[in-house]
């Protein structure tokens, strides 16, 4: 994995958006680290099941530092990349970035990469079409 970096725009495609809501803080007003990866997850997932032609479930992580808190009312944007893939598993570099008031340009928050395996509709590994 590359060391996460101050490139000014985000690398791969836009995956998922959404808008950071009061209900995903903690007790300080700031988004939830769980909340954020969780929505990496989705984006990675989204990717991962396009290129494999199907279902796909996380197995692993690696990576990640958030780089600054995310606030209520930023635009979290999830940017997807193919890194790796194997016989069934696929390798996805998750990039997020947001933009709200405080930040003019959009703001490089975190990135990692997801693992994913592809599956059957039993749950088994199945190879990646």
């Amino acid at each position: 994995m590359r060391d996460i970096d101050d490139t000014p725009l985000p690398t791969g495609e836009l995956a998922l958006q959404t808008l950071a809501m009061p209900a995903d803080t903690n007790a300080n007003g700031d988004i939830f680290g769980g909340w954020l990866m969780s929505q990496m997850d989705l984006a990675g997932g989204i990717t991962a099941g396009r290129r494999a032609g199907g279902r796909v479930a996380t197995v692993a992580v690696e990576g990640m530092a958030f780089l600054t808190p995310v606030s209520v009312g930023s635009v979290v944007s999830c940017y997807t990349e193919i890194v790796d893939v194997g016989r069934s598993s696929i390798r996805i570099r998750v990039e997020v970035w947001i933009t709200d008031d405080y930040h003019n340009d959009p703001a490089k928050v975190t990135e990692g990469d997801f693992v994913f395996v592809a599956i059957d509709d039993n749950g088994r590994t199945r190879s990646v079409d």
